[in-house]
């Protein structure tokens, strides 16, 4: 069989995709040479596996395959890592007091941020946000990747993860307010990162 010369060509996918499938991967593994090997599997397991029907957009495809390339890998280091006790994991996490009066309300209002939609599409901040998420212990990174860019569900995050549902949801909130308090002091303020 003779590959014809398109642009869904398997020889091409790797110059038309590979950048793009190269930060897809790192935004989620935040190790350079692990989201190459990732998108080498990616790549091989197109190839070598079921042909391309052309129902969606060859990167669809590949990003599809990407994406469960990942998640297996999360399988196996959660299996072959145990789990640190809750307390341990939670140690160099932020508090909530540090948040919050007595009362329930805002110690310090959350400043504002601008436009969402502008801010991501900044490089600097997206540079920020890794560097914040690379700050994190990493678990409480994995579950805010898994939950907020993945957009897995909870009932996944908890069997991927092999945690509680309600330990997810202290993880995730407890990753959430260290990016807010890390975003706030380098991003906002316009400081370094500390």
């Amino acid at each position: 069989m003779q590959l014809m010369d398109t642009p869904d060509n398997p020889h091409d996918w790797l110059a038309e995709h590979g950048d793009y499938l190269y930060r897809y991967a790192l935004a989620r593994v935040r190790d350079s040479y692990l989201a190459e090997d990732m998108v080498q599997e990616t790549l091989l397991a197109a190839i070598s596996g079921s042909a391309y029907a052309g129902k969606s957009s060859a990167r669809t495809w590949l990003t599809g395959i990407l994406k469960h390339k990942i998640i297996d890998l999360f399988r196996r280091q959660s299996r072959e890592i145990p789990l640190e006790a809750p307390d341990e994991l939670m140690e160099d996490a932020p508090g909530m007091e540090e948040f919050f009066q007595a009362d329930g309300h805002w110690s310090e209002a959350p400043k504002s941020w601008g436009e969402p939609a502008s801010l991501l599409q900044q490089d600097q901040f997206l540079q920020m946000l890794q560097q914040c998420l690379d700050k994190l212990p990493h678990k409480l990174a994995r579950i805010f990747m898994l939950r907020e860019v993945e957009e897995a569900d909870n009932e996944e995050v908890c069997k991927d993860l092999a945690i509680s549902t309600t330990n997810s949801w202290v993880m995730l909130y407890r990753a959430r307010m260290g990016l807010r308090k890390c975003l706030e002091i380098n991003w906002l303020a316009g400081g370094e990162l500390k």
